[in-house]
Formats: C-alpha cells, structure tokens, sequence
C-alpha cells in the first residue's frame, strides 16, 4: 500500500519509456549505481529475535532486497530491455550491522542500578578483576558505582570481548562519533 502511494503508476505517454543504458540487472550483476532516489524501495531487514541484528548479518554488513519503481527499464547485457512492474528484485543494497556476542543492555543497565555496588555489572560484562574490586570496596564506596552506571546506560562501557550490546533493532541505540580520515571538522576561513 506505502509503496503504491510513493511511486504511483505513470500516466500513459505518448514517448516511448527511458531505459537506463548502463544499467545491468538482477541477477546478472549489481545495479544500484544508475537507480537514482525514489527509484527503487528496500525491504526491511528479517530480524533475528536472539541478536536483534539482520539475519544475515556477515562481516558487520547485510543485504536486503530493492524493488525498483514500476515502469522502470534496464538493458540487460544481453541488449534486451527489462521493464520491472515493482514485484520483482532488482538487486541486493548493503546495509550496516553490529557484532553481538550475547550481552544485553538491558540486564547490564539492570545490574549496574541495583547490583554495581558489588560488581555484578562488570562481572557480568566479562571483567571480573574490576568485579572483584568493586565488590571489595563496596563499590569504590558509592562512586564507582554511579560513575559504572552512567557509563553503562550511555554504551561508552560495553563487553570485554568488543562485541556491542543486544539492544532492540528499532530502539534506542548509541552510535560513537569519532574524528578519521572520513570525518574531520572542516576550519572557518572566515576567522
């Protein structure tokens, strides 16, 4: 039904339809580079209910399935022209996953609020000699254990193996901004 609404069928025309000529179809070879936007629409990813991630997440990158727009047309290379009616797979488009291990945000923010005095969280998290610390000095005496929370709930302390949180697919989810050769902070020339 979304999809009837954002890419309705095309008035008839008198001109004959453009086909896309660098264009190379599904299953032939990957095409997402010569569909432009509105073009084509993503199915969701299929969840796993046990890591909240993408099925077939592999290497920290999953695929879904495209359907191009109905009347949309690509020359094969064979030269035949395709003409999709908006049912058919056009080809798969990578999307970002996450590495889980089996560590849950929830529980660990659970064990840190009421439990981080005796170190619960951070046995639970896989660092036990920090555990064991806090359990001894009853959780550096209240500190410790505030300081554990806040950086818990803001996911700055994750799993000792480096895997991220299972957190809901749709939920809330803290994505760390950092400064690389991608991203940097582009200087004022006006100062």
């Amino acid at each position: 039904m979304l999809y009837r609404l954002l890419f309705p069928a095309p008035k008839p025309q008198s001109t004959p339809c453009h086909v896309e000529t660098g264009c190379r179809c599904f299953p032939t070879e990957v095409c997402l580079p010569s569909f432009t936007l509105l073009t084509y629409k993503c199915n969701d990813p299929k969840i796993d209910e046990s890591t909240q991630e993408p099925e077939n997440c592999r290497d920290m990158t999953a695929s879904v399935e495209c359907l191009p727009a109905p009347n949309i047309s690509c020359r094969l290379s064979n030269g035949t022209v395709f003409r999709f009616s908006g049912d058919e797979v056009g080809f798969n488009k990578s999307i970002p996953c996450r590495n889980v291990s089996g560590y849950s945000y929830k529980v660990a923010v659970a064990l840190s609020l009421f439990l981080g005095w005796l170190g619960a969280d951070r046995f639970y998290l896989g660092y036990p000699a920090l555990g064991l610390l806090k359990f001894c000095t009853v959780g550096f005496c209240g500190i410790g254990t505030l300081i554990d929370f806040i950086l818990i709930a803001m996911q700055i302390v994750g799993p000792a193996d480096g895997s991220n949180y299972i957190v809901d697919y749709y939920g809330a989810r803290l994505t760390r901004l950092s400064i690389t050769n991608e991203t940097f902070r582009k200087p004022h020339h006006s100062l």
